[in-house]
């Protein structure tokens, strides 16, 4: 009996090198994680590839791991596995906010941080924490090993500068500085795409503040937190941030309503890292 999968080919390396080989040989293999996007995709009529590669089993992918000044997290580290880790929860906890909010469970349980970014979706939860956190996006071919800054990674909607041949391996963090802060706005608290994301930080240098769910791609407001590290008042503030985001209408919310709460959230996100 043929079903929808019959028309499918995975392909399951049992290591890192062996999956790297393979996507050497065949630009084809789409890699995938813990799925959680593609049985949508399937679902819906919309999955475009047929030749997957299986990176579920390749556990030296799951590693979380710090040093005095980064924190490591693998690819194929779950939101369930962050949330759980002391490293994160030390280091980066407004990521812990953010896997929280992904989806339930389940989708916690098999959803990981290097399919969130190859997903590339504007609404991802955890893209805002990772723009904000200056992230370095580590690349791994057959052949070498690059280090890609997350605000270089994007080059439009849902496409990167990721080529067919490298897998995503792990995302290095630096020590942070200041008060972390995230929301989600959506239908519910969990179990719900954003309508807006954002993820700051209110680093004594100057703060650093990304929205999701406004534009193609997740969105660093520098002309924002310019205006606020040069003491510029928050309305001000805000009406820079409103130009600074093309947000659209779509079954989810208007652009008028991502624009209004967008300014919204900054001005909370200002007066709650401005307690002691």
């Amino acid at each position: 009996m043929r079903t929808a999968i019959s028309p499918l080919t995975l392909v399951r390396p049992k290591t890192v090198k062996e999956a790297l080989a393979r996507l050497a040989d065949d630009r084809e293999l789409i890699p995938i994680a813990g799925c959680t996007d593609l049985y949508v995709a399937m679902n819906f009529g919309t999955l475009t590839g047929s030749r997957f590669l299986d990176l579920w089993p390749l556990e030296p992918l799951r590693k979380i791991s710090a040093t005095d000044d980064t924190l490591t997290i693998g690819a194929m580290a779950t939101f369930t596995d962050i949330i759980k880790s002391r490293h994160v929860r030390k280091r980066l906890p407004m990521l812990v906010d953010a896997a929280r909010q992904i989806g339930g469970p389940q989708i916690q349980n098999r959803g990981t941080i290097g399919g969130n970014i190859a997903n590339g979706s504007p609404a991802g939860d955890a893209l805002p924490v990772l723009a904000v956190a200056g992230v370095d996006i580590v690349l791994r071919s057959a052949s070498d090993e690059r280090r890609v800054k997350f605000a270089e990674f994007y080059t439009g909607y849902r496409t990167s500068v990721r080529r067919t041949d490298e897998l995503i391996v792990a995302v290095e963090i630096p020590r942070q500085h200041g008060a972390q802060w995230f929301r989600k706005v959506g239908t519910r608290a969990a179990q719900a795409i954003s309508k807006i994301v954002m993820a700051a930080v209110r680093d004594p240098a100057g703060p650093r503040i990304a929205l999701g769910s406004v534009a193609a791609t997740t969105v660093r407001l520098l002309r924002t937190e310019a205006a606020l590290a040069r003491g510029a008042s928050m309305e001000e503030a805000a009406r820079i941030l409103e130009s600074e985001i093309t947000p659209i209408d779509d079954v989810r919310s208007t652009a008028d309503y991502r624009r209004t709460v967008s300014a919204n959230l900054l001005r909370r996100f200002w007066a709650d890292t401005s307690r002691p």
